[in-house]
């Protein structure tokens, strides 16, 4: 059993960090204000009824996976409810494919780029490119934002799970993962959020 704890731990180092207790529920949003966060949301609710047909051309937009009507809902009320919370946050990072994106652009609680590197890629790319965008992602998870500020990354579950390990195979649609940095591709999870419990926060 040791040896084995051991080989996961050189292979992915990530594990015993993210495996960690998640902050006390009450030390969340003081510690959201402070900034120095990277609150990681996978996009919000899509119809379960689509699929991504051409996953090689992400500005296919009508080839995609796309929100639904709640999903949008979702994206706006989390958005919503960080503004109130005054969670402040420097800048919206998000996939290239549009599910992504809208969710990011709908929270509206700051300017939203897109990047390939957390661009979902699965069996779709070489095993080389879904390793550096692998590493692109622990990069940003590890990153500390600018001063007083958090990070918001929005993407989805195949990149979150290469990144930082099986035990967020459960993450839903909207849910947010809460990292704090650690630099050197370490980072723990802070906390879990699902969409709509965002101001049970503020009890």
């Amino acid at each position: 059993m040791v040896r084995t704890l051991i080989i996961a731990l050189t292979l992915f180092p990530y594990l015993a960090i993210a495996a960690e207790l998640p902050l006390p529920r009450k030390e969340v949003l003081p510690e959201l204000r402070k900034g120095g966060y990277v609150i990681y949301i996978r996009h919000t609710k899509t119809h379960s009824d689509q699929a991504d047909t051409d996953p090689l051309n992400v500005e296919n937009v009508k080839a995609q996976r796309q929100l639904t009507d709640e999903g949008r809902r979702q994206a706006k009320g989390i958005g919503e409810s960080m503004r109130t919370l005054k969670v402040p946050v420097s800048q919206v990072v998000t996939s290239k494919f549009y599910r992504a994106y809208e969710t990011g652009k709908l929270l509206d609680v700051a300017e939203v780029t897109t990047s390939i590197d957390i661009s979902e890629g699965g069996l779709v790319v070489t095993p080389d490119e879904n390793n550096r965008r692998t590493k692109a992602l622990q990069q940003l998870l590890s990153t500390t934002p600018a001063a007083g500020k958090n990070l918001v990354i929005v993407s989805h579950r195949p990149n979150l799970v290469d990144a930082a390990g099986p035990a967020l195979l459960d993450v839903r649609e909207g849910e947010a993962i809460v990292f704090k940095p650690l630099g050197d591709s370490k980072f723990t999870v802070a906390a879990r959020l699902l969409p709509g419990k965002w101001m049970e926060l503020a009890d």
